[in-house]
């Protein structure tokens, strides 16, 4: 198994705890240029009430911490969904080197779906982009959960 599918499954574990409160599972991590997690985040929005509590947002707060300081230059960012624009902002911001995503999310995706924030030239960093790690795990789990929401399953 290669250490982006390795790391996914980390990924993956993080997001199967997110529908403990009600929320998409999406799961990230961040880990440090030696491989080591330096934080790990899931969707926790319907939990915590904070509109701005994606998976990779928590989790780029918890490896900030971390490190103790913002730049996470050199870090890989480990996420089960395509990144939307706000948690795109924050990658940009935070100067990870990598950006390793499952599925894609052609309704709000910024790393290529919808828009391609993390590669854009006019901003002052852009990340590596890896789609398609453990894709169709990922997208699994999302489509069980709101096939259950629905009452589909």
């Amino acid at each position: 198994m290669s250490p982006d599918a390795s790391a996914m499954a980390l990924a993956l574990a993080e997001a199967r705890r997110a529908p403990g409160h009600d929320d998409v599972p999406v799961g990230a991590v961040v880990l440090a240029p030696d491989g080591t997690v330096l934080g790990a985040g899931h969707n926790d929005r319907e939990g915590s009430g904070d509109p701005t509590a994606h998976a990779e947002v928590l989790a780029l707060r918890a490896a900030a911490a971390a490190v103790g300081e913002w730049r996470l230059t050199g870090c890989t960012l480990v996420v089960t969904l395509e990144p939307c624009t706000m948690c795109a902002g924050a990658i940009v911001l935070s100067r990870v080197a990598r950006v390793v995503y499952g599925a894609n999310d052609p309704k709000a995706g910024a790393a290529g779906s919808l828009f391609d924030l993390l590669r854009d030239r006019r901003l002052n960093w852009r990340p590596e982009v890896v789609s398609g790690v453990r894709a169709d795990e990922c997208g699994e789990l999302l489509r069980s959960f709101f096939e259950q929401r629905r009452g589909l399953r």
